[in-house]
């Protein structure tokens, strides 16, 4: 380079200072930059042969110029001004390309590449743009409800740190809110933040609801210009809590019940469909009409059939807002008589009834010791069988857990009765004697002997069943006896006899042992007369065959012995 002094120094120094001699064809050329990124920025001059230098500026909003970059084509060194705000952020290459790191608002500026010559300045001008996306736009001051038919603040969106400014745009269910007299109002405001040169834009809606906004969102949007166009970002839905009067009141009966009985505890809940619900009611009972003011629920314990009827509940302030319902309490009542223990006599008369009231047609049945009868008991005249455990048990079906029983003990007494029989054991050796007795409470039996003889085993008892029993004995009386039979029981005592005969019995063991004596002696006496028989048959048989050759007299002989001996045997 020229020294400070030289006439070719001053030139150079001149035509920078002058107006700027622009290359043919180049026009303004802008450079898009986000908000922190690296601005490059391209000379866009062809580098001349006898190049001295080159240098960029950029130019204050008068118009004078600030340099900040300089770089020697010979001496191939670069410097850069004493520019506080970019110090340290410049980058200046071979083909005098300048780099300016960390994008700010402030860097928005037009800059000028200056190509330096012994006796020209060749400049290139480029403006720098700088964008910042803004952030998420956010629904804030939200209203903590909204009420129907007043138009009241809904909320703020609010959406920071933008360059440039943007516009923001509120929905409700997708669609675009615009301002309505006395319905929708929107004001929108900006900031900008001294330092970073940054907008905050905010959007206050202000609405008035009706009923169809419940579970309605509500969004906004903030629609900016960046490097590549125009973008919209939006915010997350908001849906709010309405608030609108009550205009309907409903009455029901917790716990949900088919139907009620006597005895059961019912509570009524009276509601309004409005929001929020009403906390307070006036209930009306049956008969009263005087109101109970109340929370929304009102209980009844213990209800009986008198509390059957309409049931009533309105707002507080307005009766005639009110709702009803009809409960019916339903019953059952059961009289057994007679009930529980009665002792009557046989053959007496008993009559028994089951009388039924209730709310609806019930079912009756009858039991006997826990056995189902096919209808209900009467007594004319009673037997021991007759006793037992009854029970009358009616219910309503249609109501659970509605059932009632009563029961009756009935017991039979009677005086022992007692009837004696004989039985005579077909070999006539023995006689089974037989008590039969009837009565209640039980008969204790007790037999006694009058006369010899002996009693074979111990008396036997059947099982008492209906009253009835028996005792037994098994005897062989040696001579006539008399056996008496004694049952008694906390009634009376009563005693029956019977007589038994021995000569029966001697006879027929006489006439058998002179039967058995003669059957015995006459089988002794056929066996002596066949033995003698048949030694003589012997004895012949032995001389008839040494002599077979005798005459057929012999064999006649012969012929009649055997018929004889076979008469014998016989």
């Amino acid at each position: 380079m020229a020294s400070k002094g030289s006439p070719s120094c001053r030139l150079v120094f001149c035509l920078l200072i002058s107006a700027a001699v622009l290359r043919p064809g180049l026009g303004w050329y802008t450079v898009n930059s986000a908000y922190g990124d690296t601005i490059v920025m391209p000379c866009r001059l062809d580098v001349p042969q006898n190049l001295m230098f080159g240098k960029w500026k950029y130019e204050k909003p008068d118009g004078s110029p600030v340099f900040i970059a300089f770089r020697s084509s010979t001496k191939k060194s670069v410097q850069y001004d004493d520019v506080p705000e970019y110090k340290d952020r410049l980058s200046l290459s071979e083909n005098y390309t300048l780099s300016i790191n960390n994008a700010k608002i402030s860097d928005e500026k037009r800059f000028v590449c200056m190509l330096v010559t012994e006796d020209n300045v060749f400049e290139a001008p480029t403006l720098v743009k700088v964008f910042k996306q803004p952030s998420k736009p956010e629904i804030v001051n939200r209203a903590a409800f909204l009420e129907t038919e007043q138009l009241k603040k809904l909320g703020d969106c609010i959406s920071r740190d933008s360059y440039p400014d943007g516009n923001i745009t509120w929905y409700r269910n997708g669609k675009v809110l615009q301002p309505v007299d006395g319905e929708v109002s929107i004001l929108f405001k900006k900031e900008i933040d001294p330092g970073t040169q940054l907008y905050t834009m905010t959007s206050s809606l202000e609405y008035k609801t009706t009923k169809s906004d419940i579970q309605m969102p509500f969004t906004c949007s903030v629609t900016y210009y960046g490097p590549s166009g125009q973008k919209t970002i939006y915010s997350e839905q908001a849906i709010f809590d309405i608030y609108y009067p009550t205009e309907q009141v409903t009455i029901q009966v917790l716990p949900p019940k088919n139907a009620i009985k006597e005895g059961d505890n019912i509570t009524l809940q009276c509601l309004g469909n409005g929001n929020p619900p009403p906390e307070e009611f006036m209930f009306y009972l049956p008969g009263q009409a005087e109101g109970i003011r109340s929370s929304n629920t009102y209980t009844l314990t213990d209800v009986r059939r008198n509390a059957t009827g309409d049931y009533k509940c309105s707002l507080i302030d307005q009766r005639n807002m009110a709702a009803s319902t009809t409960i019916t309490v339903h019953y059952l009542d059961l009289s057994l008589n007679p009930s529980g223990e009665v002792t009557k006599q046989i053959g007496d008369t008993l009559p028994v009834s089951c009388t039924i009231s209730a709310s609806r047609n019930a079912t009756v049945v009858w039991m006997k010791d826990n056995i189902r009868l096919r209808s209900s008991p009467s007594f004319s005249s009673l037997h021991y069988q007759d006793a037992g455990n009854y029970v009358c048990e009616t219910a309503l079906q249609e109501v659970e857990g509605l059932k009632k029983r009563e029961s009756l003990t009935l017991i039979v007494e009677g005086k022992p009765q007692i009837k004696m029989t004989k039985k005579t054991d077909p070999s006539g050796l023995s006689k089974t004697i037989i008590c039969h007795v009837e009565g209640f409470p039980k008969p204790a039996i007790q037999w006694t002997i009058t006369g010899s003889g002996s009693v074979i085993n111990q008396a036997k008892e059947s099982p008492y069943i209906n009253g009835r029993y028996y005792s037994k004995i098994i005897i062989s009386p040696e001579e006539n006896v008399t056996l008496t039979c004694t049952a008694e029981n906390q009634l009376e005592r009563t005693v029956n006899s019977l007589n038994v005969s021995a000569n029966e019995n001697r006879e027929k063991v006489n006439d058998q042992a002179k039967l058995i004596v003669g059957i015995v002696v006459g089988l002794l006496l056929a066996a002596l007369v066949a033995g003698v028989v048949y030694w003589l048959y012997m004895k012949k048989s032995k001389t008839a065959s040494k002599h077979v050759n005798k005459d057929l007299g012999n064999m006649e002989e012969n012929k009649k012995l055997e018929e004889n001996n076979h008469k014998t045997e016989a």
